[in-house]
């Protein structure tokens, strides 16, 4: 088996980073790439750029996997698993709106409850119960705006767009997938 390097991942997400820069026609600035190649807490990085920020639960709910959320989290047809969009925020303006499909069966009890009592972010749990895990990096694109995030954001511009796991213990523990509009974090 050939062991992947930190050096080997770094070169993929910049390939991705590159690919998608060509595909689209666009340069993307040095806080989009942070944004969407970091393997660590986005809610830290938004933290540095825009001081603490707040997280909103937009819809949240437990529910059957189905064939798309079962295979995202690797368990079986049927599993419960949390589903969960919200919208980082700061002083009521958007700026990274999620989705998360979260197996059940592999979270505590006291995560469970941080994740459906209060509007925390999942860099911010994992932090405060000392989780070490790894994010994977699945998808970088641009996608068009959906309704929903017409709304959200009031603007027609297409959208930065990643998806990737948080891996604990060989399995996967969270399927996120962010997006914000593609004119956001562009100043640097």
């Amino acid at each position: 088996m050939v062991k992947t390097t930190d050096n080997d991942v770094n070169l993929r997400l910049i390939e991705k980073i590159n690919e998608v820069e060509k595909k689209y026609n666009k340069k993307f600035s040095n806080t989009q790439k942070i944004l969407l190649t970091t393997d660590g807490s986005i809610t830290a990085i938004l933290d540095v750029l825009h001081g603490k920020i707040d997280l909103k639960t937009l819809k949240q709910h437990f529910e059957e996997a189905t064939e798309k959320s079962a295979s995202l989290v690797n368990v079986d047809l049927g599993d419960e698993v949390n589903y969960r969009e919200i919208i980082m925020h700061k002083d009521e303006q958007p700026l990274i709106y999620a989705v998360s499909y979260i197996p059940l069966k592999r979270l505590t009890k006291e995560i469970k409850e941080d994740l459906v009592r209060a509007d925390i972010p999942i860099g911010r749990i994992l932090k405060k119960y000392n989780i070490e895990s790894r994010r994977e990096i699945n998808l970088i694109q641009i996608e068009k705006a959906s309704i929903k995030l017409k709304e959200l954001y009031n603007t027609e511009e297409d959208f930065l767009t990643r998806d990737y796991t948080i891996i604990k213990d060989g399995e996967i523990l969270m399927w996120i997938k962010e997006f914000f509009p593609i004119n956001y974090f562009t100043e640097i």
